[in-house]
């Protein structure tokens, strides 16, 4: 699913406060493996959303909408993913100019393969993907008036394979909580609540960022995941990144991301 990716580069940029963050320490030892049995037998749907603040202040939302179907392959699963559609509430000149690179995809399965206990995903026939993809990049940026997707093709070319294969495989791991490296054991400001075959495991991080010439700004960042433990997928996330005030508890929604997996109806 490199869809959600590619929303984050094609999306207009964050605040410039939020460019120029430093690197997440590192993290502390993983917990042991959850178990990982995802339902073979019935479809489901999985609605990844990010809103995002523009420079005039307003929030945009853009959805991909995929639908999902696991099987057994060997010892492991397989994962074939298609996404369905692409929803927004953005003005259509920008939703076009945003989500216009994804449009080959629309309708093509994305295959993976899962390692038995969920701590390994591979990305199947990786070049063919990358092909569609940069083809449409390279598309588009031929447009004079389509300077960032001219940039953005330059950008994905310029990816060696194994951050390819890395980007292509982020929301996979993201929904496989035993590949999810964020759900991490014993971090900071983590906590882990179970009621009955959900998990809710919360974490809130602060970090400073440059600001300006010489400032610093400082900003929260909140996330929540709901894990199914009969099925080791994490059924929901929500993960939001404020500018905070500094002397002051207030504080500015600049992004929010949600995950959210269902049985198809």
């Amino acid at each position: 699913m490199i869809g959600p990716a590619l929303l984050l580069l094609a999306a207009q940029p964050l605040p410039p406060a939020l460019q120029f963050s430093a690197p997440p320490p590192a993290a502390p030892p993983a917990a042991a493996p959850l178990l990982f049995a995802p339902p073979t037998d019935r479809p489901m749907v999985y609605r990844v959303t990010t809103r995002r603040r523009a420079r005039d202040g307003s929030m945009a939302s853009y959805t991909l909408v995929y639908d999902l179907q696991w099987s057994r392959a060997g010892r492991g699963v397989r994962l074939a993913a298609t996404l369905r559609a692409i929803e927004s509430d953005a003005a259509p000149q920008v939703a076009r100019a945003v989500t216009g690179m994804l449009d080959p995809l629309v309708g093509q399965p994305v295959t993976y393969l899962i390692a038995p206990d969920g701590s390994g995903i591979t990305l199947v026939d990786p070049e063919a993907l990358w092909q569609q993809v940069l083809g449409r990049a390279h598309d588009l940026g031929a447009s004079a008036a389509q300077g960032e997707a001219k940039q953005m093709a330059g950008l994905l070319a310029a990816l060696p394979p194994a951050e390819r294969e890395k980007l292509a495989t982020a929301d996979v791991r993201a929904l496989v909580a035993a590949a999810n490296p964020a759900i991490e054991h014993g971090s900071p400001g983590r906590s882990v609540e179970q009621t009955g075959t959900l998990r809710t495991v919360t974490k809130s991080e602060t970090a400073a960022v440059k600001a300006g010439a010489e400032g610093k700004e400082p900003i929260e960042i909140d996330t929540a995941w709901t894990i199914d433990t009969t099925t080791g997928l994490v059924v929901n996330e929500r993960r939001r990144t404020w500018i905070a005030t500094t002397g002051s508890d207030d504080r500015t929604l600049v992004e929010e991301r949600i995950r959210a997996l269902a049985a198809e109806d």
